[in-house]
């Protein structure tokens, strides 16, 4: 076949696939047979194979998954993604409506859509392509997962119109995929996923999208990052116009005119709740009109014209069959019930947490109880309570131990506290649990070094403690169970690239009692190095506002530990950094920069600097960083796409800044 002859055919052939997978996987309402869409998917790949050249980035081919990938790259949000404030009862919906009225007035409406159970996704298209995917992240920075995205098939490769825009949505798993997921994973011997929310998840942030491919994702679109010029002026025609563009938006939404209408609406899906094919955990209320949502604005987190509604704990009766005890890394003896399997909220239940031994004498808690199991805001299952009327006599009594299971140390309760705790610093448990805080992604953050490894490493006695991380071989791994070449190679650049990181990671990392990864950062920002940290006494640490005396007390009582010391000299010798890498701040009174006791707010894509890096030199100069507009704003940097938060800005009578405005300040 001649080059222009396949063009044609592979053209003809694309159109099709196209057309008969958005019947399939968005109206579902297919058109032909599965083997004639298998047909025409095995011809193009074959024409693809034979004229390579002929490839496109949209082709229906690139569903199937490439080749595995190195790592996830960071990538900025254009638009911030916020997380939404909740609502767990009517009367924080009436509160929330209130709130509402005390600045639109009466003239308005909502949109009430299925809060999905699953992981939030930002979709990037440029002249109509799928260009980049992302998560969520921590709202600002998530992680390119593109190639992962391209294996869901409701996700258009291409769209109806030539234009660019953002787009936010939920990727799930279906429960039918989930259900045969855990089937063979359980077949193979293998772990199974604890609910949905996590198989998608995991789905999506593993690095071989041929995984990603056989794990039949789905996605709902329910949001414009950046509305541009398309002329949409709500919430509801936004949802319209991704209908048009060839999204997949979901049919179960309703726009109401008043609270009681949004209550009715919620109440209907409580109901309805189990019977639909996907998991949801709530519903999500949004103020429709854009030009009301931009006069509301947002707090530094959630949108003040969005609440998150979420459905009430489900509780159900399952039996207890036996207690099982942990030892965590501060040494806390932590028992969990161990069920006999139940579903609550859409997922199977096994274990629940029963906090203390105190709790179990408070609840009569026995082995072999009725019990009534819920989960805490859909995610932590706990005992509520015993069916004490339901015993038969062969229940039996439960009581804490006196000695540590691991190391048989005597376990002793500390003043002020509830919990049992082993004090012996050498304690296996306590050094595993360590070892698995110290790599974590706010401590350390060492890809590769998850929970199995660091058991696995532990077991074989390859590692003790912190610092033989950085003693650890490329023979070694590799005689490790499931550790290829490149997975080591990975993994030592990780371990290798950890060393250069800032001061505070390092602190929360050494998991000192007390101090949190916020007071970590605070600690590093004032002391500056590790040297002058281990020689500063209570009185200097107290002297900071965010330290109190118990945290001191701890932080002083690490240091003067000698075992303590002789980590930090041979984490020195490893070549692990001791010193903070962030920008310093100055007080108000310090600086004499234009940005000292401004509110500055960032919007749009900056080209030489991250939305981080900007936040954090206009800090470092005296100034504060805002995520809305308002009238107390003093300053907004504009990059490419801003969108509303400069049209309020010229509404208010803001100055504005481009970024080379920024960059010439910045560098005086």
């Amino acid at each position: 076949m001649e080059l222009q002859t396949a063009e044609l055919k592979i053209n003809e052939l694309r159109s099709l696939l196209n057309q008969y997978g958005y019947e399939y996987y968005v109206l579902d309402k297919p058109s032909v047979p599965d083997a004639e869409y298998d047909r025409l998917m095995q011809e193009l790949l074959e024409l693809e194979g034979t004229f390579p050249e002929l490839k496109t980035p949209d082709s229906p081919s690139e569903r199937i998954g490439g080749a595995v990938l190195d790592v996830f790259e960071k990538v900025e949000h254009r638009t911030p993604m916020l997380s939404l404030g909740n609502a767990f009862n009517e009367q924080d919906l009436k509160d929330f409506d209130r709130r509402i009225r005390q600045v639109a007035g009466d003239e308005f409406s909502y949109v009430c859509e299925l809060k999905i159970d699953g992981l939030a996704v930002s979709l990037r298209y440029e002249d109509g392509l799928f260009v980049q995917g992302a998560t969520r992240g921590d709202g600002t920075v998530g992680e390119d997962i593109t190639a992962n995205l391209k294996t869901i098939k409701s996700i258009p490769l291409r769209l109806r119109e030539n234009t660019s825009l953002e787009v936010r949505g939920e990727a799930f798993m279906p429960k039918r995929s989930f259900e045969a997921l855990n089937k063979a994973k359980e077949e193979q011997g293998e772990e199974p996923f604890a609910n949905p929310r996590n198989a998608a998840a995991g789905s999506l942030r593993q690095l071989d999208p041929k995984m990603a491919a056989s794990r039949n994702l789905d996605v709902f679109l329910y949001g414009i990052g950046n509305i541009g010029k398309s002329g949409v002026t709500s919430h509801s025609e936004g949802l319209d116009y991704l209908d048009q563009l060839g999204f997949k938006t979901n049919k179960e939404r309703r726009k109401c005119a008043t609270i009681d209408e949004v209550i009715e609406f919620v109440n209907s899906w409580v109901e309805k709740r189990p019977h639909l094919p996907y998991e949801i955990d709530g519903i999500v209320i949004k103020v429709d009109s854009l030009e009301q949502q931009r006069e509301l604005g947002t707090t530094a987190k959630s949108p003040r014209w969005a609440i998150a509604y979420k459905f009430p704990a489900e509780e159900v009766i399952t039996t207890l069959m036996d207690i099982e005890l942990s030892v965590g890394r501060t040494g806390v003896v932590t028992p969990t019930a161990i069920l006999v399997p139940v579903k609550v909220a859409g997922t199977t239940v096994q274990r629940a947490s029963l906090h203390n031994g105190d709790l179990i004498r408070e609840k009569d808690i026995k082995i072999g109880d009725k019990v009534v199991i819920k989960k805490a805001g859909d995610i932590i299952p706990e005992v509520v309570n015993v069916l004490a009327d339901q015993r038969t006599g062969q229940e039996v009594d439960f009581h804490m131990p006196t000695h540590c299971l691991e190391c048989e140390s005597e376990l002793v309760r500390l003043e002020g506290e509830v919990a049992l705790r082993c004090i012996n610093p050498k304690c296996p448990a306590q050094i595993r649990e360590g070892l698995i805080h110290f790599v974590s992604r706010d401590a350390m953050n060492i890809d590769g070094l998850g929970e199995k490894v660091i058991s696995q490493l532990f077991s074989e006695e390859l590692i003790a403690d912190v610092a033989d991380i950085y003693k650890l071989t490329r023979e070694q791994l590799l005689a490790l169970e499931r550790m290829g070449d490149k997975s080591v190679s990975n993994l030592l650049k990780a371990i290798d690239a950890s060393k250069g990181n800032s001061l505070e990671k390092l602190l929360f990392g050494l998991g000192i009692r007390h101090v949190g990864a916020k007071a970590a950062k605070t600690l590093a920002l004032k002391f500056g190095t590790m040297d002058q940290l281990t020689a500063a006494s209570k009185e200097d640490l107290i002297s900071i506002n965010e330290i109190g005396d118990k945290m001191a007390d701890s932080i002083v009582a690490f240091f003067e530990k000698e075992e303590a010391m002789d980590l930090i000299h041979e984490l020195k010798e490893y070549g692990v950094n001791m010193e903070y890498k962030g920008l310093k701040p100055v007080s108000v009174e310090e600086s004499n920069s234009i940005f000292a006791g401004k509110t500055v707010v960032l919007t749009g894509k900056l080209e030489q600097l991250s939305r981080n890096e900007a936040k954090e030199k206009i800090e470092a100069l005296g100034g504060n960083v805002s995520g809305s507009v308002s009238k107390k704003t003093h300053l907004v940097i504009a990059g490419e796409d801003a969108g509303s938060k400069l049209t309020k800005a010229q509404e208010l009578g803001i100055e504005v800044w481009d970024e080379e405005k920024l960059l010439v300040e910045l560098n005086k």
